[in-house]
């Protein structure tokens, strides 16, 4: 892939990560800060790093699996893996201005 498909196709995963909510938070996951990282491969393979709003969260076992899965039918993409950290721990500073406002922040 060249860098222009790489970037094309990390555009488009972005716009997929904005449709995944968690469940308990009416922002989406990549304005609520929860992606760390989107990698894109030669290969077109994609890998996200994201963490959980905390370790204890209702959803994680389901919200990384959704995750993977809508990345993975993303136009382009050729494999999804989702690798899940609490290193950095999220806060809300994390929250794009546009979810601090949603949620009330600012």
């Amino acid at each position: 892939m060249t860098p222009d498909e790489k970037n094309q196709l990390e555009e488009r995963v972005i716009l997929t990560l904005k449709t995944i909510y968690d469940p308990e938070i009416p922002v989406d996951i990549y304005e609520l800060g929860l992606v760390y990282n989107v990698e894109v491969g030669d290969d077109a393979g994609v890998r996200v790093t994201m963490t959980l709003t905390s370790p204890s969260c209702p959803v994680a076992e389901s919200l990384p699996a959704e995750v993977e899965e809508k990345v993975a039918q993303t136009t382009g993409v050729n494999s999804a893996k989702v690798d899940l950290t609490f290193e950095p721990p999220w806060t809300r500073d994390m929250m794009s201005e546009a979810a601090q406002l949603e949620l009330g922040f600012m």
